[in-house]
């Protein structure tokens, strides 16, 4: 069994975002609305992958994009 344990790659996971939204041509402000915060923030955060989306909002994310939470994370 090896001793290194996968991590999330937050950088990588959040220019995947960004490419996703932009092949589905999704906006901020459609992912905003419908996850219903009341400002981009999250979003962008989430993008430059300073921050990860919660359970919820990976579900919700994933639904917009017609993808598998697995096809959003990119794991080290």
């Amino acid at each position: 069994m090896s001793s290194t344990m996968p991590t999330i790659n937050m950088a990588a996971t959040g220019a995947n975002i960004k490419a996703l939204l932009k092949a589905r041509n999704l906006r901020v402000a459609d992912v905003q609305n419908t996850c219903g915060f009341n400002t981009p923030q999250a979003i962008f955060k989430w993008m430059r992958g300073d921050a990860m989306p919660s359970i919820d909002n990976l579900v919700i994310l994933s639904h917009m994009l017609g993808v598998t939470i697995d096809q959003i994370i990119i794991i080290n």
